[in-house]
């Protein structure tokens, strides 16, 4: 028998697996999709703290999971880069914004903010961390549970971390979806990032990564359609293309939408008799994973 079943193949479940091996636990991973087919999979996963909270948790773990993504992009972990972010402001700010404080070179200047954000791409790092995971003795099982009663019964000690699926798993109506949909592009060359957050014409950003560049988005909270939408894609390069010129004229590869999985109050992160909860991050789940991931190792340290 496993010390600890993980359910949930996303990035904030491998993240606490990983942090929970680590820490010397044998760990079983029930995932109901290929980690390719998470909705992490098509984030686009630059850190950033959209849509939360200033509270002491939110700070804690976007300032360590900051701290871990650039120590992983100095140790060549594939899929991790670090990228300048100029975020244009169309309301002047008279200070850092709270999440700045845990980067050491935001500044505002000329009508924006100024930042160095890690970016991810999720494909090739779940890819890796799922390997990491395997490497150290991990067994992931391809499983939807139909109750954590179930994972209860194969391990003493149960995470999670399932997303919009603990809404029925907890009867945690708090949950809903947040639906995203971003643009891939060919990348003409650009190497720094650009957000347009109050763009009157809608969220704007650009991301780019390797040979392709990351065009967003939207986030339209209670939405949980995922088929595609042309015009909206049209529209989402339009938007981008006003910000950053070099755009113009760029192929468009395709289009992915996923469903962020958000909750009203912000994330669980706590332990319920021998489960730990860990869902509803929103669109901050790259952004606040490792973070979360050490308190969900705490909570396992505590429980065993």
């Amino acid at each position: 028998m496993a010390d600890v079943v993980v359910v949930g193949g996303g990035i904030i479940g491998l993240t606490a697996a990983r942090r929970l091996q680590q820490r010397g636990a044998d760990v079983t991973i029930w995932t109901a999709h290929d980690v390719r087919d998470t909705v992490s999979s098509v984030a686009a996963a630059v850190w950033y703290p959209t849509h939360t909270d200033d509270d002491p948790r939110v700070r804690r773990w976007a300032a360590s999971a900051y701290r871990e993504f650039m120590r992983q992009a100095d140790a060549g972990v594939p899929g991790v880069m670090v990228r300048h972010t100029r975020m244009v402001l169309r309301s002047p700010l008279a200070a850092l914004p709270w999440w700045a404080r845990s980067i050491g070179d935001a500044v505002l200047a000329g009508g924006e903010l100024r930042f160095s954000a890690p970016l991810v791409e999720m494909d090739t790092y779940l890819a890796w961390l799922l390997s990491q995971l395997v490497d150290g003795g991990a067994t992931v099982v391809r499983r939807r549970p139909v109750s954590l009663a179930a994972a209860s019964a194969a391990a003493p000690i149960v995470v999670n971390a399932t997303g919009l699926a603990a809404r029925e798993l907890c009867g945690d109506t708090a949950v809903y979806p947040v639906r995203g949909h971003i643009v891939l592009a060919d990348n003409p060359g650009l190497v720094e990032s650009v957000r347009d957050e109050d763009n009157p014409a809608g969220l704007t950003y650009v991301h780019p990564r390797g040979d392709d560049v990351v065009l967003g988005g939207t986030f339209e909270e209670g939405l949980s359609s995922v088929a595609p939408d042309p015009v909206e894609a049209a529209a989402i390069v339009r938007r981008c293309g006003a910000v950053v010129p070099e755009l113009s004229g760029v192929r468009v590869r395709g289009s992915r939408i996923g469903l962020r999985p958000a909750r009203r109050g912000g994330p669980r992160v706590e332990a319920e008799g021998q489960v730990i909860h860990a869902y509803g991050h929103g669109g901050a789940g790259v952004t606040l994973s490792w973070g979360c991931a050490d308190d969900v190792a705490s909570w396992g340290d505590h429980l065993a």
